[in-house]
């Protein structure tokens, strides 16, 4: 029996109030298990950014539970919260979000900073986590003189080093041509083959059909949960 993950219940999200309020989600279910690879896609405006920040302890919703890797995170405090997020989650951006007078070695270093792990070892894992996404030859070169691929994959190294028990990615091949987009969904595809749950807000058709189930949002509300990647088209067309 698979073990769920992620655990949303009737999560809502509300902005403003009175006549100007708006429910960014609205009564939203979801579970994802251990090991899936999930899209989150939908137009804009549907709902997913929101349910993202949700799902990685960003942003709180305003009523119901979420329940990540067993625990109901909706009522922690925020520096319990901070912690958590750290140490369960590892987050893939569009933008890399690299320090640039940092090498690569140094910046997939800096998350087990905050987790109190020892120098020593977090130059290992470092170390390791790069080699995983193939830049053994580049762990000595900063920001700038890596290409955008190679940035993502460190950017995806420092998501992993701390062993998450899911890793988000939003909208990670964005900024990527089609060539290095390939590229960098082969390593998700490594890593979910690996145990790690993948889950990936992208407006991206080409990149969806390449993980293994799709949810789709609309107007704040899951609409399907369980979408075959191959049966993307009839949703695009409605």
């Amino acid at each position: 029996m698979q073990k769920t993950i992620i655990r949303l219940e009737h999560i809502f999200k509300t902005y403003g109030s009175g006549d100007i309020q708006v429910n960014a989600l609205s009564d939203v279910n979801l579970t994802i298990e251990a090991g899936e690879y999930c899209a989150i896609m939908g137009p804009s405006g549907s709902g997913k950014s929101t349910a993202m920040n949700v799902i990685g302890c960003l942003d709180r919703p305003t009523s119901g539970a979420y329940f990540l890797d067993g625990l109901d995170v909706s009522t922690i405090a925020d520096g319990e919260l901070a912690k958590i997020r750290n140490r369960n989650l590892g987050f893939v951006f569009q933008q890399f979000h690299l320090l640039p007078q940092l090498s690569a070695l140094e910046n997939v270093m800096l998350p087990m900073v905050y987790a109190g792990v020892p120098n020593t070892e977090r130059k290992e894992r470092a170390a390791e986590a790069l080699t995983r996404v193939g830049l053994a030859n580049r762990m000595g070169n900063r920001p700038n003189q890596l290409s955008g691929g190679q940035q993502q994959r460190v950017a995806i190294a420092r998501a992993i080093v701390n062993h998450p028990v899911v890793l988000l990615a939003d909208e990670p091949t964005g900024a990527l041509d089609s060539h290095t987009t390939q590229e960098v969904m082969n390593i998700f595809a490594e890593l979910n083959a690996s145990g790690i749950t993948v889950v990936m807000v992208t407006h991206e058709p080409e990149v969806a059909r390449l993980t293994r189930r799709v949810v789709w949002f609309r107007d704040g509300q899951v609409v399907e949960s369980h979408l075959a990647p191959t049966e993307l088209g009839h949703m695009l067309a409605a």
